[in-house]
């Protein structure tokens, strides 16, 4: 996906996020629910107007400094060989704010949803697109399993990307559970994200000293 073609397409899912806000609003009641706990149930409000702003604003924010990374990246040359996926990545975290901003929204209104099993597949597909991302990102210093060890290494980066893409994509596939059973849902996606998190994390470590030890025998 070409950059240009990212702006005009992020563009005109902010406005039509903000242009639903903006009829939500007056119908909102004065307190709308903010958050949700592991059962699908509120136990969180806020303002209707703090309701109507925070997502879209944040939305903008997060994209503003997503498209600037490949601009200020030292290694931005590598990441334009993965430039278009990053911007379909981009696309597709647009899409997953202004869907929840707008089940958040519908809640509010007096839509009768069942927020887990709702958020599921939006949580799927964005740790699936994080996989794919994952897959074919080069060493660069802001995308992707930045660590000491795969930020010094080629073989490194690239071999704990490969692993990572997998796991990654993996959780994605998890998080579907929520679709069947709501109340874990949550739990299993939290537990699948830090667990591969961590894992890439050790895996990088690892390789490293495997590639030290071969560099100093050889």
């Amino acid at each position: 996906m070409s950059t240009r073609y990212t702006f005009i397409t992020v563009a005109i899912i902010v406005l039509v996020t903000i242009a639903f806000g903006l009829w939500a609003y007056p119908r909102l009641p004065e307190m709308a629910a903010s958050h949700w706990n592991a059962q699908g149930e509120v136990d969180g409000y806020t303002s209707r107007g703090e309701a109507v702003a925070v997502f879209p604003i944040l939305t903008v924010v997060v994209v503003a400094i997503l498209l600037a990374v490949p601009l200020i990246d030292p290694l931005k040359d590598n990441i334009a060989h993965f430039r278009g996926l990053y911007n379909a990545f981009v696309v597709v975290f647009v899409l997953f704010m202004s869907y929840v901003y707008v089940l958040t929204l519908l809640w509010s209104l007096g839509v009768s949803l069942q927020m887990n099993r709702m958020l599921a597949p939006a949580f799927a597909a964005l740790l699936y697109g994080a996989g794919v991302l994952v897959g074919n990102a080069r060493r660069n210093y802001f995308i992707g399993i930045r660590t000491p060890w795969t930020l010094n290494s080629d073989w490194v980066w690239d071999q704990t990307h490969r692993r990572g893409a997998w796991l990654f994509k993996g959780a994605g596939i998890a998080s579907l559970l929520g679709l069947v059973f709501p109340n874990v849902g949550l739990v299993v996606l939290v537990v699948a994200a830090l667990g591969v998190a961590l894992y890439c994390v050790v895996y990088s470590y690892v390789l490293f000293r495997r590639e030290s030890s071969r560099l100093s025998g050889s």
